[in-house]
């Protein structure tokens, strides 16, 4: 189990030994989420890292992975706790058949922990041998506003309340990260409980760093028309920009084909690896990917 950083640079440090690299204000909420025990929510478009910090954090802290994925309808049987019902009900069959009769004894067995079902959030919460684990509560933003209610004890006393056990309190509090693609505002009585940061695209020398990191095997010139092609789509009207991940994806599709510079044949080839939206892709088809492709490269002679 690897110990918390003790600074902002270590803490950046630490997120680049997973190649995720971040800009110092990421790195400084995180470093102090991870000192304050204090959740850490991040909020952005998607496909801007905020979900890779988790398991960037997990993995360089030797620590487990815990994940909520959020959604619409989701309740808090499928995110704290249920009955495993089946195995109840073979205990009491059990127990008919060899006559016991102390209903009250056996009402007690059925509700302890042999008969829970832990889901991601009390699971967050039990001991775990390797430290505390890093629970990430993904797109929270997916879910309906009263499942909110369920976060707010566990993310103000890091416990759950079972109401046949009682609460249920970790004795050391996990790495909490929350994100949020803003599809709708979560309620300031979860953002009060948290550290807050907005996800931004990452600038023109940050993407490209991001690209080495996670695409090493691109040439350097791919990777530099890379990233400002895709710049230069999301100065576009689009239906969904792409982000940094669609960048990395792109990149890997283009070294899988042997590129080592972009064409506008190559581009509308490839063009699905970064826009997921027919209307998208038709719009910049034929010329307007010429352009696009010229405006890139005049960026990146100006820039050398």
């Amino acid at each position: 189990m690897g110990s918390l950083p003790g600074s902002i640079d270590e803490t950046i440090g630490l997120l680049e030994g997973q190649d995720y690299v971040c800009g110092r204000g990421l790195g400084t909420v995180t470093y102090l989420a991870l000192t304050l025990g204090k959740p850490l929510f991040l909020e952005g478009e998607a496909g801007v890292g905020k979900t890779e910090i988790a398991k960037a954090l997990a993995a360089a802290l030797g620590r487990r992975l815990i994940r909520l994925q959020c959604y619409e309808g989701l309740d808090a049987a499928s995110a704290i706790y249920e009955w495993n019902f089946a195995a109840q009900m073979v205990a009491i069959r059990t127990a008919e058949a060899a006559g016991e009769a102390d209903r009250s004894m056996l009402q007690r067995e059925l509700f302890s922990a042999d008969y829970l079902i832990r889901r991601p959030l009390l699971d967050a919460l039990e001991p775990h041998a390797e430290g505390p684990p890093v629970l990430l509560i993904d797109e929270i933003d997916r879910t309906d506003e009263p499942f909110e209610a369920f976060l707010l004890e566990v993310l103000s006393d890091f416990q759950v309340t079972i109401p046949e056990i009682g609460p249920v309190r970790a004795e050391e509090p996990p790495i909490v990260v929350l994100t949020s693609n803003r599809t709708r505002e979560v309620h300031d009585a979860l953002k009060r409980r948290c550290l807050y940061h907005w996800v931004d695209y990452p600038v023109f020398d940050r993407e490209l760093a991001i690209l080495r990191a996670r695409v090493p095997e691109a040439a350097e010139r791919l990777s530099a028309e890379v990233v400002a092609f895709v710049h230069g789509l999301r100065g576009e009207d689009l239906f969904k920009a792409p982000g940094v991940a669609e960048a990395i994806d792109w990149a890997r599709c283009l070294v899988a084909l042997d590129a080592v510079a972009l064409s506008p044949e190559m581009v509308t080839d490839t063009m699905g690896a970064v826009l997921k939206y027919q209307d998208d892709i038709a719009r910049l088809a034929g010329a307007e990917t010429t352009r696009l492709l010229d405006e890139a490269k005049g960026r990146l002679a100006e820039r050398a």
